[in-house]
């Protein structure tokens, strides 16, 4: 008869690293709390056991799933990539599993995915914006399921967020824009039906031409999905128009660099000819040519504090408070003075 070996448990893993069960405990569920001496030593005796954890025990013991729901418009291009990584690690080391979804900014999606997040135990879940169905948030705070969101900013919500304010953002570039004496100024905007951050950065513009006595409603703007293919095609339509922009203000840096290749195509001269601007500052508005000008949002540290805000959501030791990250304007060689 051939003997099966039971597996390790977490007394074999104490006794083999020579603490305690609470401080094996500890370094699985909390690994930030333990030094590192310690917790090296019993991760090399988890290692060396094969040990893995029983998630069963441990929800039944804590009464939760160590399991966090993040639903993001799009995994199509890096506009989330960076935030969502930091939003991870953070989380990680703190013991919580991130389960990842994306609504292809589709509010039906999006409905469809918080439900089945929270069939599925999720202890808390991490949205982008505000702009959703009422009843969502209903839904929501009957199964006591704590939200934040980002990528926004709003101290007046109910459900508090870590994140920056699109509208002061996109002002603040559309203010050194019209500065530097562009009058004749365009915009490559992302669609604004259910996404309030789009909504947000085109009022921000508004703003600005209204400080500078300029008519908001002269400003050609076109609406499309950020697809740097949309941000080309966009920019090509603009350049038809009579008079043709000396500046475009595009939504995201996606769009930002589709107009950039579509100037090249078209074979003007950025910012000689025309100078062309993003938001986000993700890596690829450093590696084009002319580098993007655009509006620095602090990703890391957004997904890091998010992902610390939300636990303690989460393990009731906060009820949320919303935090506003500061933004910053960053000049480079796509923007210049209208030509002469």
């Amino acid at each position: 008869m051939i003997k099966t070996r039971s597996a390790p448990t977490l007394d074999d893993v104490a006794r083999a690293a020579g603490v305690s069960t609470a401080t094996v405990s500890r370094c699985l569920n909390a690994p930030d709390r333990v030094v590192e001496t310690t917790r090296a030593k019993v991760m090399s005796a988890v290692n060396a056991l094969g040990y893995t954890p029983n998630f069963g025990a441990r929800v039944m013991a804590a009464k939760r799933t160590f399991t966090i729901g993040a639903i993001i418009p799009t995994m199509d291009n890096a506009i989330f990539a960076r935030g969502i990584q930091a939003f991870q690690e953070a989380l990680h080391a703190r013991g919580y599993t991130l389960l990842v979804a994306s609504s292809s900014y589709d509010p039906v999606v999006e409905a469809d995915q918080i439900r089945a997040l929270v069939g599925r135990g999720a202890d808390g879940l991490f949205l982008i914006g505000y702009d959703r169905d009422p009843g969502i948030y209903s839904y929501l705070e009957q199964q006591s399921i704590p939200v934040l969101s980002s990528w926004a900013y709003d101290a007046n919500r109910s459900v508090p967020s870590v994140g920056f304010d699109n509208r002061k953002g996109m002002r603040l570039m559309a203010e050194k824009v019209l500065s530097l004496g562009h009058r004749n100024v365009a915009v490559i905007s992302g669609v604004l039906k259910g996404n309030d951050r789009t909504t947000q950065r085109l009022e921000g513009i508004r703003d600005a031409f209204r400080d500078y006595g300029i008519n908001p409603n002269t400003m050609l703007t076109i609406e499309t999905p950020y697809e740097v293919e949309n941000g080309a095609t966009a920019f090509t339509s603009l350049m038809q128009s009579t008079p043709r922009p000396t500046a475009v203000i595009c939504g995201n840096d996606v769009l930002g660099v589709g107009a950039l290749r579509a100037a090249r195509e078209l074979d003007l001269d950025v910012p000689g000819d025309v100078s062309i601007t993003g938001f986000d500052d993700i890596e690829l508005a450093r590696i084009v040519t002319p580098q993007l000008t655009t509006i620095h949002v602090p990703h890391r540290d957004m997904g890091r504090k998010a992902a610390d805000a939300l636990i303690e959501m989460v393990e009731k030791r906060s009820t949320g408070a919303s935090v506003e990250l500061p933004i910053s304007f960053e000049m480079r060689g796509s923007l210049a003075a209208p030509p002469a």
